[in-house]
């Protein structure tokens, strides 16, 4: 390691003294820079001379002038187009540094430093002034790991982050100016009034996506994926993903959607997928994501379809695909997503090469001032979390932009790092083009008002500088306003707007679902030998390494568990993957604590001992079996849960899964079951195979550790749009997991694990249950009598097992209790054909653990019309559950004897109902 590679260098004379002992030494343990000031002093020849000499001190007040130029350079800019910047001190005047002005002409050989060699003062300023303080801003001085701060310094200070670019390399950023500034313009006058949430003011991003996406072809890129919000996204469409112009015309005036579509959305909101031809003759594959108006909600789905491609086409080479995303300059700094994800970058089960952000800075979130907004002095302070670079470039300097993202896609190739491009510029319009911005910012939309667009800048900067005549420009914007008209009149004569799936390549051989598909489930049995072998694979540590013992005695029970044919829920989930795997079917499965579980029932690696190396037995069962990837989540849900809905969507051929902690943890990532699990197949067109792994169960661990909120999902559910389920038994969990990737189509999966019945000694399944059955929707009373039955209970989880306990405890032979494992779609039919089974029965139970207004009930009456239930459930509460185990409990017999209660009224039966007011009253007041 170089000594005093941070050169952010004190002059105080000791320290000096034993760097240039240091570089007698050895020249290579010392910083390049003060290689380069020792070698330009001559010290090895002349000897170090007192540092109390003058000339010499001065040396060092420059070097610290230099340093502080790239330390806080970015303080004072010329970047804001509209605005004046904020004042900071101390300042970089030379008086500040024990420099006077008579030192000017002075030749410093700290000119070394910053690499222009012996140079007069006014000479060296002026250089840095170039690079740090025009219009361009870097913060990169944090940036610790060795190579990457010495490439950037070398890299902007050799050329001063100054661009020449080339006459044609000029007209091609103008081309993208032009359409960028000119489609806002047509939309503009052609459908006044109409929300399009314009990016006039920003349109220097549309040649600055590009330059991304041609510098990143040239480096070996050959897909990019992109998510940003509604601003400027319209813009994107057309002039960067090339979608035909009628079509976006067609979804201002258009009349129905095609037939992909159930209801569609607003145009701002949709995603498309592309093959662009860059100027170098490359083909580039671009994919923009559907986002809802969940500024920042997209970031992490586009990371999870990032890492699927470089997972499954890309062969693990990040330098082949990189995501972009654009931001606002609110979101940015106010969304927590974005911490999320960024902290996740760097992490084995998420990284991706290294993300390209791009800020679209307006300075104002809708109505809110930036100094409102934020603490911190820039929005993108986040970078520093991971020690990104950030640059922030002047809009209006369309070239520096240009520069520096090519610069920026350079950094990411090569060190695969996430990179900040903060753009500032403005809003031409308020948050959309109906607002009055005028009411919360008079000054700044005065200044605005005066402002020509950065077209028209660079127009005649081009003029000025002879790269195009007047006429040629004004030819340019003429033809592409024909050249939209033209696409105008086509979309006119067809009303219909095609939205065709996203991602639509990979889903090739799967097909939407149909109600026959859910009364019709695949075969998804395995035959016991194979599975025998696995769980023997599964259950063998390798030789020559030393195991934790508690490890060794757990895989011992599982042996026997094999042998006895008694399998828990942890080896038939293991099993299901396992068979899934040595199908050729990839398995992904993350969470907090998933690796182990958090409930310490799963076990899927085993820690060699004394060391931090793990083996994944399920990555080790066969050659040539598939992919099995299952990690330790940061404590996030949204970003983590965001992310697997991006990976399931962009490779549906496995399975894919989020597990939480505990079920009730999954509403941090509300936005994502809101937006996309449960709504983006009827918005967007997007199947997703994600599952959803929700631990729920009332075991008197609270209102924060008992419930998945089935209610919620339930109130979702329409068109078939997820699945709602709440196993039981081992086996019927095991033919779950591979129904959702044996199927023909995908729809989300909603899985409520258990907790409890990890252990349960009742909860077991055989060989024979993975062979020959396939998934349950609902499990009938096998030991019940039909003609003997009075009452038939039905009821969804765990509850079932104190049920079953307290009929056998009763010898209750009369009640029939009926497992409902899929709460939707709800098997309507297997239940109509389970009540006419039990002719005789009296009464009709919902029994549950949760709330009266909260798990399945309220659905099920709803959905379920052809008996009346009894509903027997916890007292209607706020809270999921209470904190006090005793009441926990007292409240679980009270369902548990209202169950089996039996009525002493005068009617002719035992079992009454709600039809009984005597029994209604008398059980209500007993709940109570």
């Amino acid at each position: 390691m170089k000594k005093n590679d941070s050169y952010l260098g004190s002059a105080d004379p000791s320290v000096i003294e034993n760097l240039y002992r240091d570089y007698m030494k050895n020249p290579g343990s010392v910083g390049e820079e003060w290689r380069r000031f020792f070698e330009g002093f001559e010290f090895a020849r002349t000897g170090y001379r007192a540092s109390t000499s003058d000339e010499t001190e001065k040396e060092f007040r420059v070097i610290r002038l230099i340093d502080a130029y790239r330390q806080r350079g970015h303080l004072f800019t010329e970047t804001n187009p509209v605005r004046s910047r904020r004042q900071y001190s101390p300042t970089l005047g030379i008086e500040n540094f024990g420099l006077q002005e008579q030192d000017m002409e002075t030749v410093f050989n700290a000119g070394n430093y910053c690499g222009i060699g012996p140079s007069k003062l006014k000479d060296i300023i002026a250089h840095m002034k170039q690079t740090y303080c025009r219009s361009v801003g870097v913060e990169y001085l944090y940036i610790t790991p060795p190579g990457r701060l010495e490439w950037l310094r070398e890299k902007m200070e050799s050329v001063r982050n100054t661009p020449a670019f080339a006459q044609e390399e000029k007209k091609h950023i103008y081309h993208y100016l032009k359409a960028a500034y000119g489609f806002e313009n047509f939309l503009h006058r052609k459908f006044t009034g109409q929300k399009r949430f314009s990016i006039e003011g920003g349109e220097s991003l549309i040649p600055a996506l590009n330059a991304v996406i041609e510098r990143g072809s040239e480096l070996g890129n050959e897909e990019f994926v992109i998510g940003m919000s509604h601003r400027g996204r319209l813009n994107v469409l057309a002039n960067i993903m090339q979608k035909p112009y009628d079509d976006i015309f067609d979804e201002f005036d258009g009349e129905e959607y095609n037939d992909e579509i159930a209801l569609g959305d607003v145009k701002y909101h949709l995603g498309y997928n592309s093959t662009v031809s860059t100027s170098g003759g490359k083909k580039v594959k671009l994919n923009l994501s559907p986002n809802p108006s969940h500024l920042e909600a997209v970031d992490p789905v586009v990371l999870g379809i990032t890492r699927a491609k470089l997972d499954h086409h890309y062969n693990g080479d990040s330098s082949r695909i990189a995501p972009i995303l654009i931001h606002g300059d609110a979101a940015i700094a106010g969304q927590g997503v974005v911490y999320e994800i960024i902290q996740m970058s760097q992490l084995e089960g998420y990284g991706t090469g290294g993300t390209i952000h791009l800020v679209v800075n307006n300075q104002v979130g809708f109505t809110t001032n930036y100094t409102e907004g934020r603490s911190g002095t820039y929005c993108t302070d986040v970078a520093k979390v991971i020690r990104a670079p950030v640059f922030h470039v002047n809009a209006d300097d369309v070239e520096a932009l240009v520069y520096i993202v090519k610069l920026a896609m350079e950094y990411r190739q090569k060190f695969g790092s996430d990179v900040f491009i903060d753009i500032l510029g403005f809003r031409r319009y308020g948050h959309n083009e109906a607002d009055e911005p005028r009411f919360t910012q008079p000054l700044l939309y005065k200044q605005i008002g005066f402002h020509p667009g950065v077209r028209n800048l660079y127009s005649k900067k081009l003029v000025k500088e002879g790269v195009m005549s007047e006429e040629e420009v004004k030819k340019a914007e003429k033809e592409y306003d024909k050249h939209l008209d033209e696409k105008l009149a086509l979309a006119s004569r067809d009303k219909v707007v095609k939205i065709k799936p996203f991602c639509g390549e990979q889903w090739e051989g799967f097909r939407y679902a149909d109600d026959s598909d859910f009364n019709s489930p695949p075969g998804t049995g395995v035959p016991a030998d194979k599975l025998k072998e696995i769980a023997g694979k599964i259950n063998t540590l390798p030789s020559g390494k030393g195991f934790f013992k508690k490890i060794e005695k757990l895989l011992q029970e599982r042996e026997k568990m094999s042998s006895k044919n008694s399998l828990d829920w942890a080896m038939c989930e293991l099993l299901a993957y396992g068979s899934l795997l040595t199908e050729g079917y990839p398995v992904r499965l993350s969470g907090q604590d998933s690796v182990r579980g958090t409930f310490s029932h799963r076990h899927a690696s085993y820690v060699v001992e004394d060391s931090d190396e793990k083996y994944y037995p399920l990555s080790n069962l066969s050659e040539g079996q598939a992919m099995c990837s299952i990690y330790n989540s940061p404590l996030s849900e949204l970003g983590a849960m965001g992310y697997e809905y991006g990976y399931a969507l962009a490779f549906p051929k496995g399975l894919t899964i989020w597990e939480a902690q505990f079920g009730d943890f999954h509403n941090v990532a509300q936005v994502v079951v809101d937006q996309f699990i449960s709504s983006a197949e009827e918005k967007w067109g997007l199947m997703n195979g994600l599952v959803l792994f929700l631990p729920h169960g009332y075991e008197g661990q609270g209102p924060e550790h008992s419930s998945g909120r089935i209610e919620r999902f339930l109130k979702m559910c329409a068109s078939y749009n997820i699945y709602v389920v709440n196993p039981t038994t081992p086996a019927n969990f095991f033919h779950l997991l591979r129904r959702q990737v044996l199927q023909p189509f995908r729809v989300p999966l909603v899985v409520f694990t258990p907790k409890s019945l990890l252990r349960h000694p009742g909860c077991r399944s055989a060989y024979e249950e993975l062979e020959k059955a396939t998934f349950k929707e609902v499990i009938d009373d096998e030991t019940a009598e039909p003609e003997k039955i009075l009452q038939v209970i039905f009821t969804s989880g765990r509850l079932y097992y104190d049920l079953l306990k307290r009929k056998e405890e009763r010898d209750a032979d009369n009640t029939a209790i009926v497992r409902l494992e899929q709460l939707y779609p709800l098997p309507g039919e297997q239940l109509s054909r389970i009540v006419k089974k039990y002719p005789n029965a009296e009464r009709h139970v919902w029994a549950q653990d949760e709330p009266e207004n909260m798990g399945a009930w309220d659905f099920v009456s709803r959905n379920f019309t052809d008996v009346s239930f009894l509903p027997i459930t916890r007292p209607a509460s706020a809270a999921p559950a209470g904190g006090l185990v005793k009441l926990h409990k007292a409240r679980l017999e009270k369902i548990l004897d209202k169950s089996f209660m039996e009525c002493d009224c005068e009617k002719s039966r035992k079992y009454c109902g709600l039809d009984c007011q005597k029994f209604s009253m008398k059980s209500m007041v007993k709940n109570k």
